[in-house]
């Protein structure tokens, strides 16, 4: 997988942010780490089929999940993680991925993606650790969301 990969989906999730949550989000460095699942986070797991094959994940803690959906909400205090929040969540991925791969289209790469996965535990997560490509949103008042793109080994 190459690392210009990455970019249609860290465009489109600042994109997608500054739409529905208001907050212009600052990018981190870019690096090459090991996943590993953390326990009070959720990830987003959408795969990837077409010219490019693997999955993209976004990850973020369970109070930044919180901090996110009330922005989307309007303001709403939300204070747990419960079936709404999942839904928000998962639709916030879909919508960063939908939009990504309208931008790989029109560089040339045809890809399909799956419809997002919410992944809350470490164990539910159905895939082994890997490497990715990695890049964090910082987003002011809110916290990070981390985008990974696995690579295929």
């Amino acid at each position: 997988m190459k690392a210009e990969y990455i970019n249609p989906f860290l465009e489109s999730a600042k994109i997608v942010i500054e739409q529905v949550i208001q907050i212009r989000p600052a990018t981190g460095q870019l690096g090459l780490k090991d996943i590993k699942f953390v326990e009070n986070h959720i990830w987003i797991q959408i795969g990837l089929n077409g010219q490019m094959n693997g999955d993209i994940v976004f990850g973020l803690s369970e109070q930044v999940a919180l901090k996110m959906v009330s922005a989307m909400m309007g303001g709403f205090v939300i204070s747990e993680i419960d079936e709404i929040v999942r839904s928000a969540i998962s639709e916030l991925g879909n919508m960063i991925s939908g939009n990504a791969s309208t931008m790989l289209f029109n560089q040339g790469v045809r890809v399909d993606i799956t419809p997002p996965k919410v992944i809350q535990s470490a164990n539910s997560a159905g895939f082994t650790a890997k490497q990715a490509l990695t890049i964090p949103l910082i987003m002011e008042g809110i916290g990070e969301l981390d985008i990974q793109v696995l690579i295929a080994s």
